[in-house]
C-alpha cells in the first residue's frame, strides 16, 4: 500500500453497549483528510468511540492533527476516545508527539472495549 491510497473508513457498533468503533484502513495523510474528516462528522458519538488504526501503515502530520482533532471534540462531548490496534510505524509518531501520553491506547479492538467496562 503506498502512502498515496486512499482511505477506507467502515463504522460499527462494538460488542459492548455504548461503544462504536471507526475502523481505518489506508494511510492517514493530507491527501485524505478530508475523507476522515467528512465521514467521522457523520457519526453519532455513543459512551466510547475506538479509533481502529490497525489498518493505517502510514501516518503524517496532517493525519495525526486529525486524530487530535477528534480526540479533542469527543473529549468536548464527554466521550471517551481510545486509539486500538496503532502499528509500530505509527506508535513512532505518537510517541515523537507524546500523543501516546494523552490518547488512550489499546493493543486491539477487543482490548479497547474491555477498557470502557
Amino acid at each position: 500500500m503506498t502512502i498515496d491510497a486512499p482511505l477506507g473508513i467502515e463504522i460499527q457498533d462494538g460488542t459492548v453497549d455504548g461503544t462504536r468503533i471507526i475502523r481505518l484502513n489506508g494511510p492517514m495523510t493530507l491527501r485524505n483528510l478530508f475523507t476522515f474528516q467528512g465521514e467521522i462528522r457523520s457519526v453519532a458519538l455513543t459512551r466510547v468511540m475506538i479509533l481502529d488504526l490497525a489498518g493505517v501503515p502510514y501516518m503524517d502530520s496532517a493525519g495525526m492533527g486529525s486524530i487530535i482533532n477528534y480526540f479533542v471534540h469527543c473529549q468536548n462531548a464527554k466521550v471517551r476516545m481510545v486509539a486500538a490496534g496503532v502499528s509500530p510505524r505509527v506508535m513512532e509518531l505518537f510517541k515523537m508527539t507524546k500523543v501516546d501520553t494523552v490518547i488512550p491506547l489499546a493493543d486491539s479492538v477487543e482490548a479497547a472495549g474491555q477498557l470502557s467496562v
